[in-house]
C-alpha cells in the first residue's frame, strides 16, 4: 500500500528531471495524503505536469462523493478488474515524488517510515488516471490512483506492498506510450531494486497529514 509521500524536489527541479512543463508548479509536500491534488504527467499529455486530485473517481461514476476512491491498485489485478484494465490501455500516468512512507507494526505499535532512493533523486510511482464529468457544470474532475505490486527485499520488512517505483526514464516513456498493448504496460509493474534504496524510521508527526514541513523527515 502507498497511502502517503513526499514531493519536495522544487518545481523547476521536476521539470528537468521529466522533461515536461510547469503547467503547475506544485510546493514542497512533505506529507501528500489522499484528496489533495499532486503532480502527476499523463499519457495524453507527457510533456506537462499537472495537478490532479489522488483517489480514483471513475469517468462512469453517477455520484463521487458517496462512491469509493481507491488510492492503490494492485499491478497483479489490473486486467482482471474492468475499471482498472480499460484505465491500463487508456489512462497512464507518471506519479511525482522523491521518497514515501510506511507504517510498520511492531509490539510498540506502527512506526513510521520514509523510503527513498539512495541518489535522493526523483522518481515517479507508476499510475492510473481518469476523469468524471459534473453533468450540471459540465467541468471535469480529473483524478488519479497509484498502482502497487510485491514488496522488494527493503520493503518486505515494513509491508507486504509497495507502489512501483518505474526505473528511470526509459521504463517511463514506455509507460506512457500508446503503442504498447496492456501485457507490454503490464511487465513494467515490478518491484523497485532494493539495492538503490534506503528507508530509515521518523517521527510521529507524519502520522497527521496536517503536519507538512520539513519536522516529519526527522529520523528517531
Amino acid at each position: 500500500m502507498c497511502g502517503r509521500y513526499t514531493v519536495i524536489t522544487p518545481a523547476p527541479g521536476l521539470a528537468k528531471r521529466f522533461n515536461a512543463k510547469e503547467a503547475a508548479s506544485p510546493a514542497p509536500n512533505f506529507n501528500a495524503a489522499p484528496s489533495q491534488a499532486l503532480p502527476i504527467i499523463t499519457n495524453s499529455a507527457p510533456d506537462q505536469i499537472q495537478l490532479v486530485s489522488w483517489g480514483l473517481v471513475p469517468s462512469w461514476s453517477r455520484d463521487p462523493a458517496s462512491g469509493p476512491k481507491p488510492i492503490n491498485a494492485r499491478a497483479e489485478t489490473l486486467v482482471e478488474k474492468p475499471s482498472f484494465r480499460q484505465l491500463l490501455s487508456r489512462k497512464r500516468c507518471l506519479v511525482l515524488a522523491d521518497s514515501f512512507y510506511e507504517w510498520q507494526a511492531t509490539e510498540r505499535g506502527k512506526i513510521p517510515h520514509r523510503i527513498l532512493l539512495k541518489s535522493e533523486e526523483p522518481f515517479a510511482f507508476a499510475g492510473l488516471w481518469d476523469e468524471w464529468v459534473d453533468k450540471t457544470t459540465g467541468e471535469l474532475h480529473p483524478t488519479f490512483t497509484i498502482v502497487t505490486t510485491e514488496p522488494n527485499e527493503l520493503m518486505a520488512k515494513l509491508h507486504n506492498r509497495m507502489p512501483v517505483i518505474l526505473p528511470g526514464p526509459e521504463a517511463e516513456r514506455a509507460w506512457l506510450a500508446d503503442d504498447l498493448g496492456p501485457s507490454q504496460h503490464q511487465q513494467l509493474l515490478v518491484p523497485y531494486d532494493a539495492h538503490l534504496m534506503r528507508e530509515y524510521a521518523i517521527t510521529n508527526r507524519v502520522n497527521s497529514p496536517a503536519h507538512n514541513d520539513a519536522d516529519v523527515l526527522a529520523a528517531v
